[in-house]
């Protein structure tokens, strides 16, 4: 399967994983719309790319600006739901602020995208929708609550559209990423070895990949983790 023509829309993608996304797309030949809730991310992400691609200001967490942006794209091929965000904090300090950020934005947000991508692409036939989990949604560690709760219930997310967008000619998968070297993790870890972690970009082929199997076959799951990553066995 080709990308050429292909219009496939990242949120997150001003920066990390997403921007790395989009540059990998962008290179098979797909026409990109870079959301982000930082327009200035996006646009520069967006102006690196080859031909085409789009800069858009997104709040994935707000229902009525996400059935505006979908609307306004001509049509949708593939949605990459990777926007994402985490404060590490002890369950006793995890304020209600925190917590329902976290969850907006990792649940919520992928569940809205979903929801409009779904009804677009159920009208045009057909279309791919991938989200971006995380090893959080399998094992888990202190001082991340919601983090853990927002990613397992991503991954359950996932797999239910999986069976249910099935008969309309929607594959649904879910790219459970180890650590990455990205300003997600290095930014609030500075301690952190970077040489244990891998580069985006091999996960952004990884989606590469999912996108350009043939029509008759679709990976509900794979997890993509750094050789040296001990956060996973």
């Amino acid at each position: 399967m080709s990308l050429e023509k292909k219009t496939v829309l990242v949120t997150g993608g001003g920066r990390g994983l997403g921007a790395a996304i989009c540059k990998e797309l962008a290179r098979a030949g797909a026409s990109l719309v870079v959301a982000d809730i930082n327009p200035a991310n996006a646009q520069a992400v967006a102006e690196g790319l080859r031909g085409g691609a789009r800069a858009l200001k997104l709040d994935v967490t707000n229902d009525a600006e996400v059935a505006a942006a979908l609307q306004g794209i001509e049509r949708l091929d593939v949605l990459v739901n990777n926007a994402a965000v985490d404060f590490t904090v002890p369950i006793d300090e995890l304020t209600m602020a925190l917590w329902d950020a976290v969850i907006s934005v990792n649940l919520r947000g992928p569940f809205l995208m979903a929801k409009h991508a779904a009804r677009r692409m159920k009208a045009q036939g057909g279309g791919q929708i991938v989200n971006i989990a995380s090893t959080a949604a399998k094992r888990t560690w202190p001082n991340a609550s919601a983090y853990h709760a927002s990613k397992w219930g991503l991954l359950g997310l996932s797999h239910a559209l999986h069976a249910e967008l099935r008969p309309h000619r929607i594959k649904v998968s879910a790219v459970v990423a180890g650590g990455m070297r990205t300003p997600f993790l290095l930014d609030r870890f500075p301690d952190i070895d970077p040489n244990v972690l891998q580069d985006p970009a091999n996960v952004a082929a990884t989606i590469r990949f999912l996108l350009t199997l043939p029509e008759e076959t679709v990976i509900p799951e794979v997890m993509v983790i750094p050789m040296r990553e001990s956060s996973w066995p």
